[in-house]
């Protein structure tokens, strides 16, 4: 897969861009705050159907302006294809090859992105809610089925939570309602457990491999889902036994107002060489960790689909010594990466591309210059 054109008008500080790309490294340079990654955040929506920065839509529109447009054209193994997204007046309008898009859940998958930028730094230290969020991300773009799953899970955990409320307050609620909605809770949840327990079970294979690449064989790598049932790999059974879960604490939960147990609990266990890597692991293999993760999600995303996501870098290579850099940027014509860098020096004897950013206009750089 790889993108071919990208197109940005009144978005973030881009008042209007037209820009194309080419096979392998394509390189964004310039100095902070000049609409770098404000590139990449327009091409990384069309993947996730969201900013990866926390911020609100309307954020997103540039300073004076009503609204933002953004398209992108792409290459995969069906043909070339578009994919466009307008927001204007609050209203929103998403089109993937001329047709009208309805919901952002049929865009996932569509174009497909791997994003490494300083924040998936904190993947390994940081609380279990990075790395759900690091697996929600990843499956949704090979399976989005998934994210459709996890939705109607999340909206029933709304539901049950409204009801566990009510009885801690001491109004009357049918005990049956719960239960009702608790064996609802456990139908999505086996669902859910099984994606992300078979694509940790993927990526724990190709992770490995990975950072034994990078510690010349030192490193050990394991991944381990860490859920609230026992593992089981059959969906009845595994739906069965959130239904015990859910069932088990009503009175713990109703006393706290809120689902106490489930998917929104989870978490990627990673042990180096035997230990917590959370916990025991040095800076640098954390970001060994980190990087070999990262390579591991674009690996899986090509053995589903047949083909490399494209891979989005922004502002990593500063944070990576020479034999990590060299290590990402591997892969030749095979892999399409765009970078984002402070300077053109970082992917030296690398880039089949280079655009400078200034004041966001994009300025693409004669291949002699």
């Amino acid at each position: 897969m790889k993108i071919t054109r990208f197109q940005a008008e009144n978005f973030r500080n881009i008042k209007e861009c037209d820009l194309t790309f080419s096979d392998g490294v394509n390189l964004f340079f310039g100095e902070n705050a000049q609409g770098k990654t404000n590139a990449m955040e327009g091409i990384y929506l069309f993947s996730r159907g969201k900013s990866f920065r926390k911020i609100s839509e309307k954020n997103l529109i540039r300073f004076g302006e009503e609204g933002f447009s953004l398209g992108i054209e792409y290459e995969d193994r069906t043909g070339k294809n578009s994919l466009s997204y307008t927001v204007y007046g609050g209203e929103r309008k998403r089109m993937k090859n001329g047709y009208t898009i309805e919901r952002v859940s049929e865009m996932i998958g569509s174009f497909r992105a791997v994003l490494f930028y300083p924040d998936h730094l904190l993947l390994v230290k940081e609380g279990p809610e990075e790395r759900r969020n690091f697996l929600d991300v990843a499956i949704s773009q090979c399976y989005p089925a998934y994210l459709r799953s996890y939705s109607d899970y999340k909206r029933t955990v709304e539901q049950r939570n409204c009801l566990l409320r009510l009885a801690g307050k001491g109004l009357p609620v049918d005990r049956e309602e719960i239960v009702a909605w608790s064996e609802s809770l456990a139908d999505y949840a086996a669902t859910l457990y099984l994606y992300r327990k078979r694509y940790i079970e993927s990526l724990e294979g190709e992770t490995a491999s990975f950072m034994k690449e990078i510690s010349d064989g030192k490193e050990e790598v394991t991944l381990r889902y860490d859920a609230d049932i026992e593992e089981t790999d059959e969906r009845e059974t595994a739906k069965e036994r959130y239904r015990e879960v859910f069932l088990s604490d009503l009175a713990h939960e109703i006393n706290a107002g809120t689902t106490l147990y489930g998917m929104l609990r989870d978490d990627l266990s990673i042990k180096l060489n035997g230990k917590s890597a959370r916990l025991f692991a040095s800076q640098g293999q954390q970001r060994s960790l980190v990087l070999a993760l990262k390579m591991a999600e674009g690996e899986v995303s090509r053995s589903l689909s047949g083909e490399y996501p494209v891979f989005l870098l922004d502002d990593v290579l500063s944070e990576l010594d020479g034999r990590r850099r060299e290590f990402l940027l591997g892969g030749g014509k095979e892999k399409q990466i765009l970078i984002t860098s402070c300077s053109k020096k970082e992917t030296e004897g690398v880039s089949s591309h280079i655009i400078e950013v200034r004041d966001g206009g994009f300025y693409p750089v004669p291949s002699d210059g």
